[in-house]
């Protein structure tokens, strides 16, 4: 199954936590083709606490065997390894962040996870890098493309291409 990731990191070296995430979610990929990897954003905090420091953002596509909740912990268990620990604060800062955003056509509302993810549609900083990827993509429980979920977001000037790549 297509598998979406977004990614960021906010403390240390962003760049390296995130191509560390992106070398271990190669290999998780289980499909022929490569992998599909965003551009790099820099893109202001949201929902973070005051005077956080600015994100790097990308989105990864990879090819799943695993189930939902044993993807999850493989995330988690790459995001500790890139320093973050088990138990956090919903919206501290972060050496590194996985999010699964989709995971096939499922449909999923568990304690553990939601699919697709609750506020992809909301978030510019997720938007814009899938949108590089996959923009005529379909989100399981919606109708409009990636591509024009985001054009109806409105502008913000908080999320920049940054000038280095994950690859």
């Amino acid at each position: 199954m297509r598998c979406g990731i977004a990614l960021g990191s906010n403390l240390g070296d962003r760049l390296a936590h995130l191509r560390a995430a992106v070398a271990a979610l190669r290999l998780l990929h289980a499909g022929p083709e490569p992998p599909l990897v965003s551009p790099v954003y820099e893109t202001e905090p949201v929902d973070c606490e005051p005077d956080s420091p600015a994100y790097l953002n990308a989105v990864m596509e990879i090819r799943c065997e695993r189930g939902a909740l044993g993807l999850l912990r493989a995330l988690q268990q790459i995001e500790h390894r890139e320093g973050r620990p088990a138990a956090h604060d919903f919206h501290a800062p972060r050496t590194l962040d996985l999010d699964l955003l989709y995971l096939g056509d499922t449909v999923l509302q568990s304690p553990a996870l939601t699919l697709p993810h609750p506020r992809i549609a909301l978030r510019r900083f997720v938007l814009q890098p899938l949108a590089d990827i996959r923009p005529e993509f379909i989100l399981p429980g919606h109708t409009q493309p990636v591509a024009e979920l985001l054009a109806g977001l409105p502008a913000s000037p908080g999320v920049r291409l940054f000038p280095q790549n994950v690859q």
